[in-house]
């Protein structure tokens, strides 16, 4: 019983078809060619049954009747001996709603209870490999606020995927090449010259990097190195401040998504393609016919691929392009590394990138279809109503570690899960640090800690939780018991939902539902005080939830306090 709705869903299909069938055995269905296809779903009252079918109006046609008569056909023939379910009954036009027996109910307590941890895991994914690529931050500065959101967004969906079966790598892309590193250099190189010759004898063009960053940088290497560099060729002084402060960048840049629990297994240097994997991508697509030249530049016929334009992948200067190495990179995660499926977390912003590096797959003989683009949308730090800025040392950009300095590292990953990743939304800075019940990820850990000690509270009394028989387990039958179980029950599919539409704030929504609905039965449904049997069954359900939530906030990478 790895994922009880799936299975509960899987069955409502093969009873009704095996109805289907015994009515047209029967005569009392006409014979069709076969049987279209047709819902199994949760409805959203349950008082329309645990799981409803439509397949009485899908196959109106094929059977030429009105769908109330198929439904009547099926529910005569319908046998539920060993189903999840003890009863079906026709509802409106023709629907067909399947209520869930007490076995059910006791059997998802006994299998989360059973499989503890690793309750939520599936194989759906069979170990396919698949990698996930996320941050990728430009290592010429400081993370700013779309790289908190997408390190939140990146790690959640990769333990998804984990969760589900794939063999899952999450990966960096170090950008220490290019244009970026070149521009770089000459951004420190300029700082660094002004310490010695004054600002207004040395010209930082705009161009430059501006933040503060830069400038402690150039301090930090001339501190080591003094004026030695003043008066050397400028492409040495250049790429000297690049050796020393690229490496700090990627090391600030670890420690500060360790720092967010983020641990890659894989940080890739743009570097290692240029230039012999760079070269080899021009030479195959050139002979694949998908490049030209023109002005001096090397060009790749994106057009043909569905892109709005062609683009340059080799400068009139002889130099490649990002998009050249780019290119280079996806063809070594596919051709070389063997990924099956490749996802890339960006911003918005690069929404226009999309099509052309899919189709640049096509035009190598791989699959662009097998890389998915999950695009974000911005966010915006809100304080006392009010959009806010908490800059301290970086410029413009509100950096990670100028978050994490105001907000708990537990609410910033929950609420940067907490919408859609193409959703913009509002960080709320007031709610994040709130110990309140309007607090989500508060809420969330709170109905664990509140667990925690109502089995505190009974040990004193010298009642210790037992395992419950199945048999035990069945007079779980109070409204709030059911729909707090059939919520544990959700979880697996909850895990696949996220992973197969690439949304982790499928699961901080979870978790918000089972706090809630935790709260609600424990109002309703005492523990203390009941018989023993009532009451260990109760336990057995509240050590369920608290299985639950765990193992969900461990896969959000959030604490699970046992007290608050």
């Amino acid at each position: 019983m790895t994922n009880p709705v799936a299975q509960a869903k899987a069955s409502v299909s093969e009873l009704v078809k095996s109805a289907l069938e015994a009515a047209v055995a029967s005569g009392q269905l006409p014979a069709c060619e076969a049987v279209p296809p047709f819902i199994a779903e949760i409805p959203g009252d349950p008082t329309h049954g645990d799981f409803a079918s439509n397949a009485a109006m899908a196959c109106a046609r094929a059977f030429k009747c009105p769908p109330r008569k198929i439904a009547e056909a099926i529910l005569a023939h319908l046998d539920l001996t060993g189903s999840p379910f003890d009863r079906a009954e026709i509802a409106g036009p023709g629907f067909l709603n399947f209520f869930l027996g007490k076995t059910w109910y006791a059997d998802v307590v006994k299998t989360i209870l059973d499989a503890g941890k690793d309750y939520g895991r599936t194989n759906e994914g069979q170990g396919h490999k698949i990698q996930v690529e996320f941050v990728s931050a430009n290592p010429t500065g400081p993370m700013h606020m779309g790289n908190a959101r997408g390190g939140a967004l990146g790690d959640c969906l990769a333990a998804a995927l984990d969760w589900c079966g794939y063999d899952v790598t999450r990966e960096f892309y170090v950008n220490d090449a290019g244009n970026q590193i070149e521009k770089f250099g000459k951004s420190l190189a300029a700082r660094y010259l002004q310490i010695y010759l004054g600002e207004d004898a040395v010209t930082f063009s705009e161009d430059f990097y501006q933040g503060d960053d830069i400038r402690e940088l150039a301090k930090e290497f001339a501190a080591i190195h003094g004026d030695q560099y003043v008066r050397a060729e400028e492409e040495s002084r250049k790429q000297a401040l690049i050796d020393y402060a690229l490496p700090k960048n990627i090391g600030k840049l670890k420690t500060d998504l360790e720092k967010y629990r983020i641990h890659y297994d894989v940080w890739f240097r743009e570097s290692v393609l240029h230039p012999d994997a760079i070269h080899d991508i021009l030479q195959r697509l050139s002979e694949n016919g998908m490049t030209y030249e023109k002005d001096g530049a090397v060009w790749y016929k994106a057009s043909e691929k569905g892109a709005e334009k062609d683009e340059v992948l080799v400068r009139a200067n002889g130099i490649p392009t990002y998009f050249a190495a780019d290119i280079a990179y996806h063809y070594n995660k596919f051709a070389v590394r063997g990924f099956e499926r490749v996802i890339n977390v960006w911003g918005a912003d690069h929404h226009g990138h999309v099509a052309r590096l899919k189709g640049a797959m096509d035009a190598l003989g791989l699959d662009g279809e097998k890389l998915d683009i999950v695009l974000m949308q911005m966010v915006r730090l809100m304080k006392d109503g009010q959009p806010y800025r908490m800059s301290k040392r970086s410029g413009k950009a509100i950096t990670l570690t100028d978050l994490l300095e105001e907000v708990p590292i537990d609410a910033a990953r929950f609420f940067f899960n907490m919408r859609e990743p193409g959703s913009s939304f509002d960080f709320d800075l007031d709610l994040a640090v709130e110990q309140s019940a309007q607090n989500p990820v508060y809420y969330v850990q709170y109905a664990h800690a509140r667990i925690c000690s109502i089995l505190k509270k009974l040990a004193e009394e010298n009642i210790m939780f037992r395992s419950c028989t199945q048999e035990e387990l069945e007079v779980l039958s109070t409204l709030e018991e059911k729909q707090m179980i059939r919520t544990l029950a959700r979880f697996p599919q909850e895990i696949r939902d996220a992973a197969c539409h690439y949304d982790p704030a499928r699961l901080t929504k979870y978790a918000v539902d089972t706090a809630a609905d935790f709260h609600k039965y424990y109002t309703a449904c005492r523990v203390k005080g009941e018989a023993e049997p009532l009451m260990q069954a109760r336990l057995n359900l509240c050590m369920a939830v608290k299985q639950v939530i765990s193992n969900v906030l461990t896969l959000l990478k959030i604490d699970v306090p046992e007290s608050m």
